[in-house]
C-alpha cells in the first residue's frame, strides 16, 4: 500500500508540473523515473515508450500507467493514471462550468476576443502537430502519399467512420507496401532505437540520453521493475476486453438508449482509436461530440485551446465536453471512458511486447497507420479548426504568429494560449 501511494504521489507531481503535450511529458518522465528515483533504466524506458506508440492512447499517459504498474502492480497503475490525470480534470472541468459565469461576471458575452484568441491558439497548435507529425512520420514518397490520401477521404466523407476507415486502410497499405522498409529498421534489443524513431521523444531526453555515462549511474531497483507486470493470461484478458467492449457498447447503446452510457461509448470509441497522440483526439472528439449536440463548435475549439496551457494529459480535454453535456457526472464519465482503452491495451500488452517489437510486420503495419494518422489530422486543421477560427485576415495573422511562437520560437503551450487570449481580446475587444 505504501507504495501504490508513492507512486500516486510522484504522478501527482508530474501532473501538477508536467506543461507542453505528450512530447514534453515524456521528458519530464525521464527526468523523474529514470534519471531522480531510477525505477527503471533507460532501455525499459525506451521498450516502453516504443510500446505506447505501438497502441492507441494517449502515450504519455500509458507511459506512466506502465510505469506505476511496473512498480507496485495493476493498483499502481490505476494510481499512476489518478495521480497524473486529476489535476487537469479538475481545471477543464472547472473551466467548462466558469465559462458562462465569468463572462457574466466581468460583463462580456460568451463569443469574447479572449474565447476567440483560445479559437486561434488551437490553429497554430494542430497545424504544428501536423507539421512535426509530418516530418518524422510521412517523410518519404510513400507514406506522404498514405498521408494525402487519409486527409482526401476524410474531408470528402467527413464522418467518424472514415477516420477509421482512412486509419484501417493506412495499415493495410504500410503492411504490402512498408515491409520492405521496416524490414531493414527493425528495433536493436537494446532498445536505443525505439528512442530515435518514437516522435514522442522529448529533444531534452534524446539531448540527456547521450551525455550519460552509464558506468558512472548507480543500478536501478532490478527487483521493483517488473515485479508487478501482468501475467499473459491476465494481459489477453485485458485485451479482450478492450475489443469486447468496443465492439458491445454501440449496441448496449442502442438496446438501453441513456445519455450517460452514449457518453461512455463516444469517448471509449475515441480513446481506442487514435493513434499518434492527444491532438489526433480532435478530430474523433469533433465528430462525435459536436454532431450529438454535446458541445458548440465555439465552446469546444475554446476548450481545445484552453487545454494547451494546462499541464497534464490532453485527453483531459474529456471532461471539458462532459461537462459541457452532463455536469461533474459527465466529466467523471466521459474521462474514464476515453482513458480506458489505453489502460486495458497498456496492460494487456505488456507480457507480449517483447515477441512482437521485432517483427518488421507489426512494424510497417504501424508505419502505415502513423502516416494516415497525419492526414487524418491535416483534414482536421482545415475543418472544424480553421473553418471555425480564421473568419478574417487578423485572424490569420493571429494564427500565424502563434505558430511561430511554438514552433520556431520554442514557447511553452501554456505561453502561446496566454498570448492568443490577451491577443484575442485586444484585436476583437473582451
Amino acid at each position: 500500500m505504501r507504495e501504490i501511494w508513492n507512486v500516486f504521489l510522484v504522478a501527482t507531481k508530474l501532473g501538477l508540473t508536467s506543461f507542453g503535450g505528450p512530447v514534453a511529458h515524456l521528458g519530464y518522465f525521464y527526468e523523474e523515473y529514470v534519471r531522480r528515483r531510477r525505477w527503471l533504466d533507460e532501455r525499459r524506458y525506451a521498450d516502453l515508450t516504443a510500446l505506447c506508440q505501438f497502441l492507441p492512447g494517449p502515450a504519455s499517459s500509458q507511459v506512466g500507467i506502465g510505469i506505476g504498474m511496473m512498480r507496485a502492480g495493476f493498483a499502481g497503475g490505476v494510481a499512476a493514471w489518478l495521480g497524473f490525470t486529476w489535476p487537469s480534470f479538475l481545471l477543464m472541468a472547472g473551466f467548462a462550468f466558469g465559462l458562462d459565469r465569468w463572462a457574466e461576471a466581468f460583463g462580456v458575452a460568451s463569443g469574447a476576443g479572449w474565447l476567440h484568441g483560445l479559437k486561434l491558439v488551437a490553429v497554430a497548435v494542430v497545424a504544428q502537430a501536423v507539421w512535426s507529425m509530418g516530418r518524422q512520420l510521412a517523410a518519404d514518397r510513400l507514406r506522404a502519399t498514405l498521408a494525402v490520401g487519409a486527409a482526401a477521404l476524410v474531408s470528402f466523407w467527413p464522418t467518424a467512420a472514415s477516420q477509421v476507415v482512412a486509419i484501417a486502410a493506412g495499415g493495410v497499405a504500410g503492411a504490402l507496401l512498408l515491409g520492405r522498409t521496416t524490414r531493414t529498421e527493425a528495433l536493436s534489443e537494446g532498445g536505443r532505437q525505439d528512442g530515435r524513431h518514437d516522435v514522442r521523444q522529448d529533444e531534452r531526453r534524446q539531448d540527456g540520453d547521450e551525455k550519460i555515462v552509464r558506468a558512472a549511474e548507480k543500478t536501478p531497483d532490478e527487483t521493483a521493475f517488473g515485479r508487478g507486470l501482468p501475467s499473459r493470461t491476465a494481459g489477453a484478458a485485458c485485451l479482450a476486453a478492450a475489443v469486447l467492449l468496443l465492439a458491445a457498447l454501440p449496441s448496449a447503446r442502442a438496446v438501453w438508449p441513456s445519455h450517460g452510457l452514449a457518453l461512455f461509448d463516444g469517448f471509449y470509441r475515441a480513446g481506442a482509436l487514435v493513434f499518434g497522440g492527444g491532438h489526433v483526439v480532435l478530430p474523433l472528439l469533433e465528430k462525435e461530440a459536436v454532431a450529438a449536440g454535446w458541445v458548440e463548435p465555439d465552446r469546444f475549439l475554446a476548450g481545445y485551446g484552453a487545454a494547451q496551457a494546462l499541464p497534464g494529459p490532453l485527453f483531459t480535454f474529456a471532461a471539458f465536453i462532459g461537462a459541457e453535456a452532463g455536469g461533474w457526472g459527465g466529466a467523471l464519465v466521459a474521462t474514464v471512458g476515453i482513458f480506458l482503452p489505453g489502460f486495458l491495451l497498456v496492460a494487456g500488452a505488456l507480457p507480449f511486447w517483447e515477441a512482437l517489437r521485432g517483427m518488421p510486420r507489426v512494424r510497417a503495419v504501424l508505419a502505415g497507420v502513423n502516416a494516415s494518422v497525419v492526414g487524418v489530422l491535416l483534414a482536421a486543421l482545415y475543418d472544424p479548426v480553421w473553418t471555425s477560427a480564421v473568419r478574417s485576415p487578423a485572424d490569420f495573422a493571429l494564427a500565424a504568429g502563434l505558430f511561430a511562437l511554438s514552433a520556431f520560437w520554442r514557447l511553452p503551450a501554456w505561453a502561446v494560449a496566454l498570448v492568443g487570449a490577451c491577443a484575442g481580446a485586444v484585436v476583437r475587444g473582451g
